[in-house]
């Protein structure tokens, strides 16, 4: 019993680490092209040159984050079945057909991303942009693959008999169940709002550090603005999760909103210490949390003594506070794009003061934090089920031994692959900022049948 405890642990550990190393990446591999791709597209529609460097640099960003990316993702591949034999050696037939999908998506988008970047030079500049456009559709297409495997977890179906050996399996229920319409759109979004505000925070910091050329404008300028579009259309998908989350999984939402008995007129609370007596501390909306619920205060919801305390998610403090903090995260993002709205609607510009710029600065962290949150509630909120009512976590973790030495490992390979993907990124950084730097940058070459466009300096 003492063995069994011991490798739950290490293997719930070891996955989140490696899935919140991995959903990092996963969202500049779905997002980060088409930010790519819309610098290219502006580029050839105005003769722009500076946007045109500004794909070509992007394009190589693309290359190494999906290299790293598709190590972690192999990693993740790999733990599936070495730490939960019993959930892959039972249920692999049931969504091994998802993964199959991905894998299709992944080799396509690996294909693209070396025709893309070599296509710079060979290809001419339309027929270039086009082949950049299955990137973003094969990023997509895979998200949704590996999402609706998430989304399958949490509403189970396409399958039976619901105990025992699985000998009936309807891959299209499986593949559009009952969570996929909100998970998919809730994580797409996620990338991009993420991987928007993370590449806009980059060129914030340089424009900081008093680097204002036209690069670093265009840099901030396109990506914000696909952040900024992005971020109330994800506060409003969130806000469909979390009903139907009320609705579907009662008792993951009664853990996010620490709601111990099952009520009417039920008090929101900004975060606090949930207690089996109630929430300790924070600030009390009184009927706030039904009218979320169901638009009236006389809304019953779900509380936590609808199931044994055995069913019930751990660490519901952790959960409440992670829900908290991805929703005033998303809110403080959404307040930012109104500012910077607002001012381009008067002036058509960036706002010009330190405190805009600082706040997109600080507004990669803060999306990335949002991200990593979401998926706390998403993972640690099923539990104790692997696959809701249906498997236990501790029904599926591996017998062997050794799981803290390989978490140990996974850690160190992890933390190496990080730094390098750092040193890389910085070093290309550098590279850009030098004098000579962008001589090498000038896309569309005399193999291209078209004529180069000249890179143009600063201004």
């Amino acid at each position: 019993m003492l063995t069994l405890a011991s490798n739950l642990t290490a293997a719930r550990s070891q996955m989140a680490f490696t899935l919140g190393f991995h959903i990092i990446l996963a969202s500049l591999g779905v997002a980060l092209p088409a930010m790519m791709l819309i610098a290219n597209y502006r580029g050839l529609r105005h003769d722009d040159a500076d946007a045109l460097t500004l794909a070509r640099r992007w394009s190589k960003a693309v290359a190494v984050t999906f290299a790293v990316g598709a190590v972690t993702g192999t990693v993740l591949s790999f733990e599936f079945g070495l730490l939960w034999p019993a959930f892959t050696g039972r249920f692999g037939q049931v969504f091994g057909v998802l993964f199959a999908i991905e894998g299709v998506f992944f080799f396509l988008e690996a294909i693209f991303i070396a025709i893309y970047i070599f296509g710079w030079r060979y290809l001419s500049p339309w027929a270039h942009f086009w082949s950049g456009v299955p990137v973003v559709i094969s990023g997509l297409g895979g998200a949704f693959s590996v999402v609706a495997v998430n989304s399958w977890m949490n509403q189970p179906q396409g399958f039976s008999p619901s105990s025992g050996k699985v000998t009936s399996v309807d891959p299209w229920k499986v593949i559009f169940n009952p969570a996929v319409p909100y998970e998919v759109p809730h994580m797409i979004l996620a990338a991009y709002l993420v991987t928007g505000f993370l590449v806009a925070s980059i060129y914030a910091v340089g424009m900081l550090r008093g680097r204002r050329d036209r690069i670093h404008r265009l840099g901030l300028l396109i990506p914000l603005t696909v952040a900024c579009i992005a971020t109330p259309i994800q506060f409003a998908v969130g806000d469909t999760a979390a009903r139907a989350i009320a609705k579907d999984q009662p008792v993951k939402f009664a853990a996010m909103e620490c709601v111990q008995k099952t009520s009417t007129d039920v008090t929101e609370y900004i975060y606090g210490r949930c207690t089996s007596n109630g929430v300790k501390g924070g600030i009390g909306i009184p009927g706030f949390d039904s009218f979320l619920v169901g638009w009236s205060t006389s809304t019953q919801v779900t509380g936590l003594d609808s199931v044994r305390p055995d069913d019930r998610p751990p660490a519901n403090t952790m959960l409440h506070w992670a829900f908290d903090t991805m929703v005033g995260i998303c809110t403080v993002l959404i307040a930012l794009g109104a500012w910077f709205g607002f001012v381009w609607w008067r002036r058509r510009d960036i706002p010009q003061t330190k405190w805009f710029l600082r706040a997109c600065a600080l507004s990669g962290v803060s999306a990335i934090v949002a991200l990593e949150c979401g998926w706390i509630i998403t993972e640690v909120g099923r539990q104790p089920w692997i696959v809701y009512n249906v498997m236990r976590t501790s029904d599926a973790v591996t017998q062997a031994n050794g799981i803290w030495i390989t978490f140990s490992l996974v850690l160190a390979i992890y933390v190496a692959l990080g730094a390098t993907l750092i040193i890389a990124l910085r070093a290309m950084s550098r590279r850009w900022r030098s004098e000579g730097g962008r001589e090498d940058e000038v896309p569309y070459g005399p193999d291209t049948g078209a004529p180069p466009v000249a890179a143009e300096g600063p201004r």
